[in-house]
């Protein structure tokens, strides 16, 4: 038996990467799991949503509320990634890395917040990133957007505690990801780009998706009742950690 036996989630951006991950962590704890992407994958129900649309968001909580009957977990994972200092980026990137990293968010989050407020284990979990905190080189619409995620957490946490829904947030350090990988490879130089990175962490290596997968599981989990409005570090040690060079 697991916490996770009879309850149902959501898992947005579950095609790949810390999604991906997630869905394969909570199916194998026992729940019921759909994966909200743009392309079909590996879940109990794979919905095509884009979260940066209303209408297909609307309609792909619809999908599920009607295959699983209710819902009790509402992971908002799926994010889009920039790079470039703050002269960098036009309006149109700025707007559409804004479009789905946050208000994608409050997207779902205003979807579900019917059927969360059934269920006696509501929580949600909001993948947030450790540029919400920390400055790093390139990456101001990036960090501008996951810092409004963190602010999002907190506001949402304090909003919903007294109707039962619990909200937190991961916030993942560099991680072993596909757009990581895709950033590695437009390098000038790979090698030395992902030796610069796996150096950056206290750890010395990148996040790995399953690390991650199971702190989301460990903030939507029952178990984890009494936590909400928590930003979580995963980060292998970036934000509290300083070594001497």
């Amino acid at each position: 038996m697991s916490e996770f036996d009879g309850l149902t989630a959501i898992v947005t951006g579950g095609a790949s990467g810390i999604g991906a991950a997630t869905v394969a962590l909570l199916r194998e704890r026992g729940a019921r799991v759909a994966g909200l992407d743009l392309t079909e994958h590996d879940s109990d129900l794979s919905v095509i949503c884009d979260v940066g649309d209303s209408a297909s968001v609307d309609a792909a909580v619809a999908t599920v509320a009607d295959s699983f009957g209710r819902l009790d977990i509402l992971i908002n994972n799926a994010g889009i990634g920039a790079v470039g200092d703050v002269t960098a980026n036009s309006d149109d990137e700025w707007l559409n890395v804004l479009n789905v990293n946050v208000v994608g968010i409050a997207r779902l989050s205003r979807a579900a917040m019917p059927l969360l407020l059934a269920s006696p284990n509501a929580a949600i979990v909001n993948t947030c990133s450790i540029t919400g905190w920390l400055g790093l080189p390139q990456r101001a619409v990036y960090s501008a957007s996951k810092g409004a995620v963190a602010a999002l957490t907190l506001a949402m946490a304090a909003d919903h505690v007294r109707e039962g829904v619990r909200v937190n947030a991961v916030m993942p350090g560099t991680a072993d990801t596909p757009w990581v990988a895709r950033l590695l490879d437009a390098a000038d130089d790979p090698v030395a780009a992902g030796a610069a990175l796996r150096a950056r962490q206290p750890t010395g290596r990148l996040v790995t998706p399953q690390e991650i997968a199971h702190a989301i599981a460990y903030l939507a989990s029952p178990l984890a009742s009494a936590t909400t409005g928590t930003l979580l570090a995963v980060d292998g040690g970036l934000a509290g950690v300083r070594l001497p060079t």
